[in-house]
């Protein structure tokens, strides 16, 4: 397995493009479309947000998604489309104008927004830029970015990673592009991440693959606690690698299902470390805990927890709140067997041992905790359970982004 270049384009036979046409008015620099189109149709598979609440576009794709196939996909930001008037119309009048550009049917086409959730989204704009948008279509590093541009809203940094391997004898390559900067917390967060790959790989095999990475990659992330109407992970594997149809659990799956907890592992991080404001990625580690189950959800509370956060903006070594936010995760376990300790590019202190404090250089602990990446590592002392988690920390620019977000 190795990185390549090419993102949502480096599998043979996609296309993408990303233009401004209007649905974002304040700035007319930014692209606010994106379409993904293979050559032939595609195996498909998708994870959806958790939240109740679910916009249009998710209605309108899980239906699309019926029968596990799918041509391309048309994504708009700028307007989340949800909670909104007419909003599957809408949804659907972009697939409609997205298939009749392609030449295929308009359940082909999947459907996903992002932005102001409860205002209804100016499709005609989105109706007369497709034309433009499918003439754009390349198969580029430039096509790639600008559709991953496309996408974004509150992201300073586009999120696009390729990655290829051999399976079956045959190179198979896979790509994708994210975006996800505030709303991000466990179970999908404001995300949305579409993969695409030349693997041929059955619709049931895709959809297994892309749930068990799901879990220890974007379930595994938080910024903000909150989770959105709008979360969307779509993959398209169009066979042209030429390698036997995956059809069945084995090797080659296996294999598979490595290469795509590569690309989703990296996408994961990359929008944890540009959350809304954040200046840090926190990687927290658990170690010796009972099973994996225990490890995630300790991960996971720590992460996510606002005092931690703050502590880390602060480069604190406030080691104490690691241990709080353990302690409320629900899991039980013995605190006298926890060590922490902080981690970074400017070295290791540590703080806790057994549950109690120890002494430790407060200049270098805030060196250590200066670094734009630091990793929170706890050892529980109770079995062989492990689990990573990424979080960020919260700013003061956190609340600037999200107080006037909508006006």
């Amino acid at each position: 397995m190795k990185q390549i270049p090419g993102g949502i384009c480096a599998a043979q036979g996609f296309r993408a493009a990303g233009v401004h046409v209007g649905v974002k008015t304040h700035n007319t620099q930014k692209k606010d479309v994106a379409l993904i189109v293979s050559d032939v149709d595609c195996a498909a598979a998708a994870v959806f947000t958790t939240n109740v609440v679910k916009a249009a576009p998710i209605h309108v794709t899980k239906a699309h998604l019926a029968d596990g196939t799918a041509r391309a996909v048309i994504c708009n930001s700028g307007n989340a489309n949800a909670c909104a008037p007419q909003g599957e119309e809408n949804a659907e009048r972009m697939c409609a104008a997205a298939a009749k550009a392609i030449g295929c049917a308009q359940e082909a086409v999947m459907v996903a927004s992002t932005g102001v959730i409860g205002q209804t989204i100016n499709v005609k704009v989105i109706e007369e830029g497709v034309p433009a948008l499918y003439a754009g279509l390349e198969r580029s590093d430039a096509a790639s970015d600008a559709a991953a541009h496309a996408i974004m809203t509150t992201d300073t940094v586009k999120k696009e990673v390729a990655f290829e391997a051999e399976i079956g004898g045959k190179t198979v390559r896979i790509g994708g592009i994210a975006k996800g900067s505030g709303m991000i917390h466990p179970n999908m967060g404001t995300m949305l991440c579409f993969i695409t790959t030349d693997c041929a790989i059955s619709a049931p095999m895709l959809d297994a693959a892309l749930h068990q990475v799901a879990r220890v990659s974007f379930n595994r992330i938080s910024v903000d606690g909150d989770t959105s109407t709008n979360d969307t992970c779509l993959v398209l594997a169009n066979g042209l690698a030429g390698n036997a149809p995956i059809t069945a659990p084995g090797g080659d799956f296996d294999a598979f299902a490595a290469v795509l907890t590569a690309l989703c592992t990296a996408l994961a991080r990359m929008m944890a470390k540009d959350g809304e404001g954040a200046k840090h990625l926190i990687t927290c580690t658990v170690t010796g805990a009972r099973d994996e189950g225990q490890a995630e959800t300790i991960g996971k509370s720590v992460i996510s927890s606002t005092l931690t956060k703050a502590a880390i903006f602060g480069c604190d070594a406030n080691w104490g709140r690691v241990l709080c936010a353990m302690g409320y995760s629900g899991e039980t376990f013995d605190p006298e067997r926890v060590d922490v300790a902080f981690r970074s590019a400017a070295g290791e202190i540590a703080v806790c041992e057994k549950g109690r404090g120890l002494a430790f250089d407060e200049d270098l602990a805030k060196k250590i905790l200066t670094e734009d990446e630091v990793v929170i590592a706890i050892a529980m002392g109770e079995g062989s359970g492990t689990c990573t988690c990424w979080g960020c920390d919260i700013t003061y620019d956190y609340i600037k982004i999200n107080g006037d977000y909508r006006t």
